[in-house]
């Protein structure tokens, strides 16, 4: 029978430091984001559709955000731990976020406060804007991708 090892996290190190502050940039920026297309979605949504293209807009940005935050906060958690379990924590929160999505999803699509044009263009910049902002994020950050002196 084979003996199973607890995950336990790594000590913090020079990479860790600089995962996390990747992920701190990363997590600002989705913030900034979110916002910017709550308020921006809101203004067009309302210029657009009235009061539920407002509702649209807020909507998308909650579901952006959900993503947004999700990812950072599932990535900080596995900072520092192995790849199996960094490997299970990104697979949890994106099935996590995935049932949500539907479930909320499922939820919205019997309700007519909203408008559906500004709630999908709110989500699509949302996405868009979440990878290109994780993408920025991740190649200004000065992490290690090998450790000198750790041995082969």
């Amino acid at each position: 029978m084979t003996e199973q090892n607890p995950v336990v996290p790594l000590p913090d190190n020079d990479s860790t430091v600089a995962e996390r502050a990747v992920l701190r940039t990363a997590g600002r920026d989705g913030l900034i984001l979110v916002a910017g297309l709550a308020v921006l979605g809101s203004v067009v949504g309302y210029l657009v559709a009235d009061v539920p293209g407002v509702w649209g807009a807020l909507v998308g940005a909650a579901l952006a955000g959900l993503f947004c935050g999700g990812t950072v906060v599932s990535m900080m958690f596995a900072v520092g731990k192995g790849a199996a379990a960094t490997g299970a924590v990104v697979m949890g929160g994106w099935l996590v976020k995935i049932v949500v999505l539907i479930a909320g999803l499922a939820v919205l699509s019997r309700l007519d406060f909203y408008d559906r044009w500004v709630l999908m263009v709110v989500v699509l910049i949302g996405a868009v804007g979440s990878a290109v902002l994780d993408y920025r994020a991740v190649k200004g950050g000065r992490i290690e991708y090998v450790q000198p002196g750790a041995g082969a």
